[in-house]
């Protein structure tokens, strides 16, 4: 499921990313934005990193996806 823009969390509960129906991981809130955490091959390479917003951990998400794809 993809949405056209994703809300901020309530509380810690993460946040699924999804790139194209596949789930890659999950956004957590940290102190310095939000923290991606990998559940799949495709997205081990951002895994761990922190982002400024969860549309930004998308759109890396969706470019290690296709990068891991080529």
């Amino acid at each position: 499921m993809q949405h056209s823009f994703v809300d901020k969390p309530r509380g810690n509960k993460p946040v699924t990313i999804e790139v194209d129906g596949e789930p890659l991981g999950v956004v957590v809130p940290a102190p310095e934005g939000f923290r991606f955490l990998a559940v799949r091959f495709h997205a081990f390479g951002i895994d761990g990193l922190t982002f400024a917003s969860i549309e930004e951990a998308q759109a890396a998400a969706r470019r290690a996806r296709v990068a891991d794809a080529s």
